[in-house]
């Protein structure tokens, strides 16, 4: 079997590359100038295709004998000034390979896409694979963008592609994958004081790897699955992070006089051209929110276990 993968170079991509390169051989969509580092650690014989999902001629020659797309290229970014390219990229990216398939008569697609795009409310804590989007003061523009970017792919379904798609959490990688959702790790390592009363969603990039294969060898086409191994409190999630890297977690909560002023110094501090972090009102308040994204779906059609929180942290340091 032929697999083609987008955003191969990315952190989840490379983790999905060694997982799926027992079932077939491993073809990447990478740019010009794309960094292979992640890859080549790995040492996987991957053969290179150059494309752009900005270009839909790119995509169908990088198409060509591929049997089955692995689609986890996409933009992580809670910046205001970014949304315009969160929809070109997470939206019309996605467009863009979903009609090149369907031209190409490519027909199994795995989509890469995050809890994000399943939504969240201020009323409900439990979310599953069942939750209908709706409208909410804790939805990004990136939620958006994945969410608009997963109607192209169930469209891609209705013309006729197989379909899976998964919903990753927080990914956790390594350290030294050195990569946007692997920053979180760099809020213990600085021993920050504060820490959000809300609730972090996480997985293991190995766990998130592994699970995505076998749904994959299960064939089941047509179904969502959440990847997430649990929801902890951030104050427990940084203080087993802060004894397995031998630093002091934070033990102050975070209050809302607090938040709203980090907001507004945060604000200016872009406007300034000075700081790019990713907190806005949205952010925010999802950083104080419960909420449990289930992973029932999962457990029951795998029977799988997912690695202790701990494990991961001693593995990714």
């Amino acid at each position: 079997m032929n697999i083609l993968i987008t955003g191969i170079t990315g952190l989840f991509g490379s983790y999905l590359a060694a997982e799926f390169a027992t079932l077939g051989k491993i073809f990447g969509i990478r740019r010009a100038n794309s960094s292979t580092r992640l890859l080549d650690e790995k040492n996987l014989d991957i053969t290179w295709r150059e494309a752009d999902l900005r270009d839909p001629s790119q995509l169908e020659s990088a198409l060509e004998d591929v049997d089955l797309v692995i689609h986890a290229a996409g933009l992580v970014s809670f910046s205001p000034s970014d949304s315009d390219l969160l929809y070109k990229t997470n939206v019309k990216g996605t467009r863009n390979l979903v009609n090149a398939m369907l031209e190409k008569g490519v027909k199994k697609l795995i989509h890469v896409s995050s809890v994000a795009a399943i939504g969240r409310s201020t009323e409900i804590t439990n979310i599953d694979e069942k939750f209908k989007w709706t409208e909410s003061p804790l939805l990004t523009d990136y939620a958006r963008s994945k969410y608009e970017g997963e109607l192209e792919v169930w469209r891609g379904e209705q013309e006729g592609l197989d379909v899976i798609v998964v919903n990753p959490s927080i990914i956790l990688g390594k350290i030294s994958d050195d990569r946007s959702s692997t920053s979180i790790y760099s809020y213990v390592l600085e021993e920050k004081s504060y820490y959000p009363k809300g609730d972090v969603n996480y997985i293991d990039a190995r766990d998130a790897a592994k699970v995505t294969r076998l749904v994959v060898e299960k064939e089941a086409w047509g179904e969502r699955f959440i990847l997430n191994s649990e929801s902890i409190s951030y104050k427990e999630f940084f203080n087993q992070m802060a004894t397995s890297f031998g630093k002091k977690g934070p033990q102050k909560p975070v209050t809302p006089f607090l938040l709203n002023l980090a907001v507004w110094y945060s604000g200016i501090a872009r406007w300034m051209g000075a700081s790019k972090i990713p907190l806005n009102r949205s952010t925010a308040r999802i950083s104080q929110s419960k909420v449990n994204f289930d992973n029932s779906k999962v457990k029951k059609v795998l029977d799988y276990e997912f690695r202790p929180l701990l494990e991961t942290f001693n593995w990714a340091k």
